[in-house]
């Protein structure tokens, strides 16, 4: 599921779950491993891309309604800790979006220092909303921090997937480039953050993100337990089998 390749000092971390790379328990406890042994290992920076042309297309609905409750609990803890390794992480991390980033797609990839995103038909934003499920406290905040001020209400309340050109405009994306010189770029975007003295850099990063920790601390207390009880509730579990009905037939 979770592939590992260096260039140089530079850790490529390629999410490889055929065929659309959604989200699953497994997957998140895997990519998290992976990145603690970068974060532990002497990769001056990481890489996080996908495979064809798809980054991630979000949770997997199937598996999640499959579950049950026990499953879900244990999902929403691999991803609270998985996101947690990822957005704090103190070395630069670039995401090479080489395609569609949907829902839990999106937020990986708005985790990460610098977001480069190819030229083309893919799709980005956190459609959560129009699943049925409410976001987790990390998940608000950190999109909080990373979109445009501007913006935030529009994309988490509308639940829309945008061109990469609109994503430019909100925020979601940093850069926009053609297929063949997307992993050229992101090299050379990682490449100069790790220029930087690495305690420096994860010093900064840390102050920048530690209003986020904060939040994400302040919030769960206030609306942990409500989000948790949603997700598990039998109405959102008909509301994910509604969505994916209507996704379906289309």
């Amino acid at each position: 599921m979770i592939d590992l390749s260096h260039q140089d000092n530079i850790a490529i971390i390629k999410m490889n779950r055929l065929p659309a790379n959604a989200i699953d328990a497994d997957f998140l406890i895997q990519l998290g491993e992976t990145l603690k042994a970068q974060i532990e290992s002497e990769s001056t920076a990481i890489i996080l891309t996908g495979t064809s042309n798809i980054f991630s297309a979000g949770v997997d609905l199937v598996k999640l309604l499959k579950g049950g409750t026990d499953y879900i609990r244990e999902f929403l803890l691999n991803l609270q800790q998985m996101l947690d390794t990822l957005f704090f992480c103190p070395k630069p991390v670039v995401a090479a979006i080489n395609g569609h980033a949907i829902a839990g797609g999106c937020v990986i990839a708005c985790c990460a220092d610098n977001r480069i995103m190819v030229n083309g038909k893919g799709r980005i934003g956190v459609p959560e909303l129009r699943v049925g499920v409410p976001f987790p406290v990390i998940i608000m905040e950190l999109m909080r921090a990373k979109v445009n001020s501007a913006c935030f209400e529009e994309i988490m309340l509308e639940g829309a997937t945008y061109s990469c050109q609109d994503a430019l405009q909100r925020g979601l994306v940093d850069q926009i480039v053609e297929q063949d010189s997307l992993m050229d770029t992101a090299l050379k975007s990682a490449q100069s953050l790790a220029s930087i003295r690495p305690e420096i850099y994860a010093l900064t990063k840390l102050q920048i993100r530690q209003s986020v920790r904060e939040a994400i601390d302040a919030h769960d207390k206030l609306h942990g337990d409500e989000i948790k009880t949603l997700w598990e509730s039998a109405e959102t579990q008909q509301a994910i089998k509604d969505y994916m009905e209507k996704t379906f037939k289309k």
